[in-house]
Order: C-alpha cells, then structure tokens, then sequence
C-alpha cells in the first residue's frame, strides 16, 4: 500500500504523514493500554476488515511506532505493542478525547460501537491531579464481560486492563448503562440507587470517586446565531 504524504517540511504534517490514516491512530489508541493479539484488535475495532488491519500495522511497524511481541505466560501468544515512539503518542490522544468530550460527542448515534475498556484511557485523560492530591485508592470496574481498574497515588493515575489484586472499591454494572454513564446523562450514585449498578467497598473513596475524573462540558462548535 502506497504511503500518502503532505510533503511538507512541517512536525505536524510529517506526524500526520506516519499517523493521519484513517485508522492508525485508533490502533495507536488500542495498544496505549498495552499489547494486543491481532484477534483482540479486531475486536475492538469493529469495521475495520482484517486486510486493512494487517496493512495499518505493517505500516507502524515499518515506521517504528509498533512491533511484534510474545504475550507471557499463560498467554504465550503473538501480539503487537507500542515501540518508545509510539507511547510518546499517549498526550496527543488523550488531548483529543478530551477535545472531542468538549466538542465532538453529542449523544450516542445508532449503530455506534462501544466498548467499556476504552474508559481506560477516558479515565487518564479526564482525570483531576487537583482533586486526587493527597488521595490513594484503587477503583476496579466490571461492566458485562471486561474488568479494568483505575489506581490513584496522590495527584497521579495509572489506569488498566483486568483486575486489581486489592481494590479499595468494586463497581459493577452493565455495558449500556456505562455507556450511559460516559456519556455524562447520569451520574453512578443515580444508577446505584435505581439498582443498575452495585458498587462495594470503601465508601469514602466511592464518594470521592466523582471528583476525581471530570468529563469537559460539552460545548456548541458552532457560534451562536444572533436573533
């Protein structure tokens, strides 16, 4: 497959060069949380035929931004990974999401894929240092079939993939309510109370939870009309 360019001698249009395909910066964002099985990327990326997988990774491999690895044990299956470049990636995507809250998202469209572990990193790029100075706690999520958990150490966060050996508080609910919860239209104490989520454990750390990610309000792109 033929590489387009901008050619032009500029940061921004030779990282969109080697990033700017449709996409490659969703695989960038798929291996962000750590290595992935061909199989799983498929998954996750819904529309996207195996062909052109295989072409959008041989392309980061090419350019050094991913590269074949050997999962450990029990796994021991082939799986790909981001290279240090790629992983320098990580704030340029986690500013997008938080631009795309702000002002790209609106309400779920139909037929819109969703899947709860991309709250992984939603979770880091809408994270409160502020809020958490001073805080320790581990948040663990289990929403249908996927677990992640999100560990906060006093102004920073490291968020996950699976389950954490010692969470301080376990929420659990299902994939459509989470969505709804993602989206910002209710809040988690709602749908606890309502009984389409539990959540155990630490009740001071369930209730500081809602300080702690701060999702952007959304805005208007366009400009007010004036009457």
């Amino acid at each position: 497959m033929d590489q387009r360019t901008y050619n032009q001698y500029c940061a921004t249009a030779r990282t969109l060069d080697l990033v700017g395909e449709r996409w490659t910066l969703l695989l960038v964002r798929e291996l962000l949380t750590g290595p992935k099985r061909f199989g799983d990327l498929q998954k996750s990326l819904r529309g996207l035929g195996t062909g052109l997988l295989a072409a959008r990774l041989k392309h980061l491999e090419q350019e050094g931004l991913a590269h074949k690895v050997t999962l450990p044990p029990p796994a021991r299956t082939p799986a790909y990974a981001l290279t240090e470049a790629g992983r320098e990636l990580g704030p340029a995507v986690l500013a997008l999401a938080r631009w795309g809250a702000k002002w790209a998202m609106g309400g779920r469209r139909d037929g819109e894929a969703f899947h709860p572990g991309w709250a992984v990193l939603a979770m880091e790029a809408f994270f409160d240092a502020g809020a958490a100075a001073g805080v320790r706690a581990v948040y663990e999520f289990r929403v249908g079939d996927e677990v992640f958990h999100v560990r906060v150490d006093d102004g920073s966060v490291d968020a996950g993939h699976g389950p954490d050996p010692r969470p301080d508080v376990v929420v659990e609910t299902s994939e459509n309510v989470f969505a709804e919860l993602a989206d910002g239209r209710s809040g988690l104490a709602d749908k606890i109370a309502s009984g389409e989520a539990t959540a155990s454990g630490d009740r001071d750390a369930l209730r500081l939870l809602g300080t702690l990610f701060r999702r952007p309000t959304p805005a208007e792109r366009m400009p007010a009309q004036d009457a």
